[in-house]
């Protein structure tokens, strides 16, 4: 797993049953495009997020395929109905096979 790399995510605490929450994810992400070279002339391999994906209580959410061109430190905002008390996992999928998952529960009142 790629050393500095960090997500974070915004949940609210809490929420009424049925209602629409907004959600905020930041990953921390020194994309790499697979063009440049080290110090010794060699290709960095390439490293970037190709997929986000959310999930509540085991069902999706977001599934977000991610182009080349998606910028360093991605950033997503989104809303989702929150039926009853559970937890968003968070995922991030990048070139090279890692895989950053985080999760935050809500509780409905």
């Amino acid at each position: 797993m790629t050393v500095g790399v960090k997500p974070r995510v915004k949940v609210p605490k809490s929420a009424a049953a049925g209602e629409t929450i907004t959600i905020k994810t930041l990953i921390s992400h020194k994309m790499e495009s697979g063009q440049r070279k080290d110090s010794d002339g060699n290709t960095i391999p390439r490293k970037i997020i190709n997929r986000f994906t959310c999930d509540f209580n085991g069902q999706n959410v977001i599934d977000v395929k991610l182009e080349p061109a998606i910028s360093t430190n991605p950033f997503f905002e989104f809303r989702a109905k929150v039926p009853e008390s559970g937890e968003f996992t968070f995922t991030w999928y990048d070139d090279d096979g890692d895989i950053y998952t985080t999760s935050k529960k809500i509780k409905v009142a």
